[in-house]
């Protein structure tokens, strides 16, 4: 097989290397395979027939890379990684090469039915079906974390969330199936009128791609852009609350949008920068699941760093980002709590009280 890439965009890289101290996965190998270069030399093998998609190589860094894309804002070339990641993988992971768990977590999102069936279980925000702006319902935040959009549409009372809603296929894009995930988002575009709004990173970057950046919000991108100004503080132990911020990579990565919740997190509680929260946590969607020891391994230097800055919370904008913080925290029996920005603004308006920090860290790894 040749001509498996759109030529422009594997032609783009000219091998400069900026990419290389951006990329988790070399900073965890030193391996110039397994770095964004490296790959795309592989994709460069694939297309002209030196290798195939059964070789050792090839599927292991199909599979080993996060897909952070990290790599794209340092790149003086423009090359659009997250897009050949995804031709990659609709390429690497067909028939018994596709992942059994990410199958499965596909095939449970892709069917509109079994979500509501969640939601009627787990009672995620419910609203108006009509509006000039909606709130997305994440196909796997409404089971796991349904407080997320309850708080969401208190800071937003105004926003339709309508109870039908689907998933809008981010999941299917990162995991080999691209065209499926792009006719999911346009469904979902269908079922919600007016702007989208979106707790999650991930789906917002995946939605603009399909659908146009001025359809699809982040929350906290909505929440500055209109003008809404947090109310009250988060306050501890008498004080007002120390706050580190997780970035979501699509989000910063893909969208740039990485001021917005700093900003919201400052006018609330106080703000601490922690070395590397603009990188990976390791979940990257499956990730997690799918290779769950290069998982840690990525987030267990994040979690110290974390950990060290004294803070009480850290705030996640993406909810795969906050279940593996939530995890890595609980395995650690750390003192500091994991939630999402918006329960936290919601805690500070006088909603829903957060998690009180831990008094003490008993570290057991």
């Amino acid at each position: 097989m040749t001509n498996l890439f759109d030529p422009e965009l594997l032609d783009r890289c000219i091998s400069c290397g900026f990419c290389l101290p951006a990329c988790p996965t070399y900073a965890l190998t030193g391996d110039e395979g397994s770095s964004p270069r490296g790959r795309i030399n592989l994709m460069r093998a694939l297309d002209t027939g030196v290798l195939d998609v059964d070789d050792p190589r090839v599927r292991e860094e199909a599979s080993f890379c996060l897909g952070c894309r990290a790599c794209e804002p340092v790149c003086p070339a423009g090359v659009q990684y997250g897009q050949l990641l995804e031709t990659w993988r609709d390429l690497q992971w067909t028939g018994r090469h596709r992942p059994v768990v990410a199958w499965g977590l596909m095939t449970v999102a892709a069917r509109t039915s079994l979500l509501r069936l969640v939601g009627l279980v787990r009672r995620p925000a419910r609203g108006a079906a009509a509006g000039a702006t909606s709130l997305m319902l994440g196909c796997f935040e409404r089971g796991l974390f349904p407080g997320v959009s309850r708080a969401a549409r208190r800071l937003l009372p105004g926003v339709a969330v309508p109870a039908d809603q689907g998933c809008c296929g981010a999941l299917h894009a990162h995991n080999g199936q691209s065209h499926q995930g792009e006719e999911m988002a346009r469904r979902l575009g269908e079922q919600l009128p007016g702007v989208i709004v979106t707790t999650s990173g991930g789906c917002a970057a995946h939605l603009a791609t399909v659908l146009g950046r001025d359809r699809v919000h982040e929350l906290s991108e909505h929440l500055v852009a209109t003008g809404v100004t947090p109310v009250g503080e988060v306050r501890v132990d008498g004080r007002r609350a120390r706050v580190a911020l997780q970035d979501s990579c699509h989000l910063r990565n893909g969208l740039g949008v990485s001021a917005q919740p700093r900003a919201l997190i400052s006018a609330v509680a106080d703000l601490v920068a922690v070395p590397g929260e603009a990188s990976c946590c390791g979940a990257a969607g499956t990730y997690s699941m799918l290779r769950p020891r290069d998982s840690r391994r990525v987030l267990d230097p994040k979690l110290d760093a974390v950990e060290a800055a004294g803070v009480d919370y850290v705030v996640a904008v993406n909810p795969g980002c906050l279940r593996q913080l939530d995890t890595g925290l609980r395995r650690r029996r750390s003192r500091v709590r994991a939630v999402h920005l918006a329960d936290l603004l919601a805690d500070a308006a006088g909603g829903r009280a957060l998690p009180r920090p831990r008094r003490r860290a008993l570290r057991a790894r």
